[in-house]
Formats: structure tokens, sequence, C-alpha cells
């Protein structure tokens, strides 16, 4: 590898080991006094790039790819962007015991945590309270910077898997690019899908909008914008015809591929304001907060023979929800929907 203090521009080659590791996860790794929004800027300005390619922050980096690091990423200035305010990040008491109450399982390979409402899972404009920071600065815990192998929207709940070392996530992340983790998702939706069970195909496109970032379908002329996004839905319960129970389980894990292809068809998950899910509540007494539950993944193991297979509980909005329809978790147990 090249001297970094004395070189204006480095090129470092991923390493087998890191293989599907995101690039914003790989920098973290390598430099972690690099800021994700200094990470942002180097990258919308071309500064960072792969094989000689713009990307951006969320690229899957492949075995004996080309990471091309300018100085000014390697040395950022003092009390600059690309600072941090502590090389050695540490997690308030609070943050640890939170951490310590979402655990759900874990071994000497992977963590897996119970993600409650309201929480983002990683940085970024104005969000200085994330999960991945917590878990940074717990490596005295863990024995290693633990790392996120996927992850879910600030208001979605439940099951989020972490890798407590390196490879573990290079591991998990190659399972992820092969679709070899299943996923199972439980969400109010307003009305009841026709048929009751089904597969949505509909490709999507980000989308800048009023209240931030979201995806919609993709238009002709956008092939190639557009992400391949594919999930199955059925219907577990009904209360009438104003709201249902309804079991998803996406084939691919584009950003709010779910909540898309819910209002697509529509069928707007209950309380997602960026979808049009946040108005005319179907039942009087329901919280106005996103429906959206990671239930169940079931994934093989990192390390070992055999398969890692989590549950998580309904959060306490979703369960007064569910308590106030009659819908029953337990008639449905054994396989989850």
């Amino acid at each position: 590898m090249t001297d970094r203090s004395n070189e204006r521009v480095e090129t470092i080659e991923v390493a087998e080991r890191e293989a599907g590791m995101r690039l914003d996860r790989w920098f973290r790794t390598h430099f972690p006094e690099i800021g994700h929004g200094y990470l942002q800027k180097l990258l919308r300005s071309g500064q960072v790039r792969v094989d000689a390619r713009r990307v951006e922050a969320n690229e899957r980096l492949e075995a004996g790819a080309q990471v091309r690091v300018p100085k000014a990423a390697r040395t950022p200035r003092e009390g600059g962007q690309g600072s941090s305010k502590s090389t050695t990040p540490s997690t308030s008491k609070a943050d640890r015991d939170l951490i310590e109450s979402m655990i759900l399982y874990e071994d000497d390979d992977v963590l897996v945590l119970d993600k409650p409402f309201g929480i983002a899972v990683q940085g970024g404009t104005g969000t200085r309270r994330h999960i991945d920071g917590m878990l940074a600065g717990m490596a005295d815990r863990f024995g290693d910077r633990p790392r996120l192998v996927h992850r879910l929207d600030r208001d979605t709940t439940g099951v989020l898997l972490v890798a407590k070392h390196r490879a573990a996530a290079a591991k998990l992340g190659r399972t992820f690019q092969t679709r070899s983790a299943a996923k199972t998702y439980w969400a109010l939706v307003k009305g009841v899908p026709k048929p009751h069970q089904g597969k949505i195909e509909v490709p999507l496109v980000k989308a800048a909008g009023p209240d931030g970032d979201r995806v919609r379908r993709a238009r002709p002329g956008e092939q190639k914008e557009a992400m391949h996004a594919t999930t199955h839905y059925s219907v577990v319960d009904r209360a009438a015809h104003k709201a249902s129970w309804v079991s998803l389980k996406p084939v691919t894990g584009r950003q709010h591929q779910l909540r898309a292809h819910m209002e697509l068809i529509g069928n707007t998950i209950v309380g997602d304001n960026k979808y049009d899910g946040g108005m005319d509540l179907p039942a009087e007494n329901i919280t106005p907060k996103l429906h959206l539950h990671a239930r169940r993944l079931v994934i093989p193991h990192p390390a070992r023979e055999g398969k890692i297979d989590v549950t998580a509980p309904l959060p306490p909005h979703m369960q007064e929800t569910w308590d106030l329809l009659g819908f029953d978790v337990r008639r449905f147990d054994k396989d989850d929907g």
C-alpha cells in the first residue's frame, strides 16, 4: 500500500474478504475519521471512485475493485467536514443499555437486534444519533466494531442483522446479494388487496419530493435508472374492508420498496406519510405511526452450518392496533403469516 502522507491520490484494492461490502461501510472500516456527510461530498465531486467510475455510497464492492481515495479523504482538515470529534467514539450508558435491550440473538459472529420505531439505522444529514454510531462505540463490548449488514427505514421496526467482525460482514453481504436471505415483514394496509395473495413486480426509480427522497414507478425511457423490484404479499387477516394485516416477502431489497409497492396497488401502509398512508386512518384510536415491521429473518450462518432464524415481536404501537382490530398474533406464530 502506498504512503498515505505523501501521495495525492491512493488506490486501494478491495480484499476478497470485503467482497459485497457497501462502499460507505468500507470507508468506515479503513477511514473511521471520515464522516458520512464528507464522504457524500467526495462522491458527488468524483474525488472518490471505484474502478474509475463515479458511484454512490451504497455501491457494493467486488473483490479486486480499485477504490480511488484522495488525500482530502485521508487527511481531513482539523475541525472541518471530514474530521470527527473522536477517532475512538464512545457510547453513553443510556445508548449501551438501549442496544443491549434490542438484542434478540447473539453469537461470536452475528448480532440480531429488534430495532424500535423512530431510531435511524445510519447517520445522514441532521442525524446524529443512530444505531450504527452506537455500535461503533461498543467495540469493547463486542471485541470488534460491529458492522451493519442491511438497513431499515427510521420508522420501520423489527429484525436488524449486524455482523460482529469484517469477515462475517463480507459473507453476509454476499448472501444478501444472492437473495439467499428470507425476509418476512408484517404491515397494516388500507383496504384489502385483490387478489388476497400475489406478486408485485414494478421497477422503481428514486425521485426527490417535498418530504425528502422517495421512490416511484419507473417511466418509459428510465430503464437505465430503474431498479428491478419484486415483492410477494399475502393477506393474513382483515378488518372488514377498511384495513388488512398483510405479510410481505421482498425478493429484492430496494429503498422503500415495500412502501412504494403497496401504494402502487392502492393499499398504502397505515401511518406512511411519505407514501400517502398517513391520512384517513382506517379506525379511530390508531396511532399515526408507520405500521411496517420486519417480523422474521432466515439466513445461512456466515461461519458454520445451519441457519439463523430470528423473529421480532410487534412493536407497542402495532400491538395496540392489532388488539384494537381483533388481530391475534398467536394464530400465526407457527409460520409468521
